[in-house]
């Protein structure tokens, strides 16, 4: 049974009244999922396009939203097979409003640009396991793959992170 007032149940909701209190926090995944907020806006405008003539049978799901979000990650998975590669990263999504003068963001920056030029899955597999915070499991169930291949993506991101970061950057480095 729901709790009242739980973010992931729409029952009741109309799609317009999903679309205006969700659209932001579905904007957000998708550009943290795709690391392009133009290719995020793209993707968002067609799953919506879709999820709109479906919104009935949507609605009755106990989780309306993820399965939006689930939506978006399999359009953009589905997304970069039929399209010619896009730029990395789109930054300017990811700006601070006011210029920075502080060096610990110069390692935010950097890190962002490594994440956007992992490849698809494994940008997908970061997002979902530390923006979305989901478990290995969840996220497999998402891709439609086995935990220990959700896994392997993340440790392969993982790792091309880390040779990508220089060693004055790499944790424990200065020892």
């Amino acid at each position: 049974m729901a709790t009242a007032g739980a973010p992931e149940r729409s029952r009741g909701v109309t799609f317009a009244e999903f679309v205006d209190a969700r659209l932001g926090a579905i904007l957000r995944y998708a550009t943290v999922v795709t690391w392009d907020r133009h290719l995020a806006e793209d993707i968002v405008q067609d799953v919506l396009a879709r999820a709109q003539p479906r919104w009935p049978r949507i609605a009755r799901l106990d989780a309306p939203e993820r399965y939006v979000k689930r939506m978006v990650l399999n359009e953009f998975l589905s997304w970069r097979r039929r399209r010619h590669p896009v730029p990395a990263a789109d930054l300017e999504a990811f700006a601070a409003p006011l210029p920075d003068p502080a060096a610990a963001h110069d390692e935010h920056d950097a890190m962002v640009r490594l994440i956007g030029a992992l490849p698809p899955r494994q940008r997908a597999v970061i997002a979902l396991r530390f923006y979305e915070d989901l478990p290995v499991e969840e996220i497999a169930a998402l891709l439609g793959a086995r935990p220990s291949t959700v896994r392997t993506h993340l440790a392969r991101a993982l790792d091309a992170l880390r040779e990508a970061l220089p060693s004055t950057v790499r944790p424990g480095a200065n020892r």
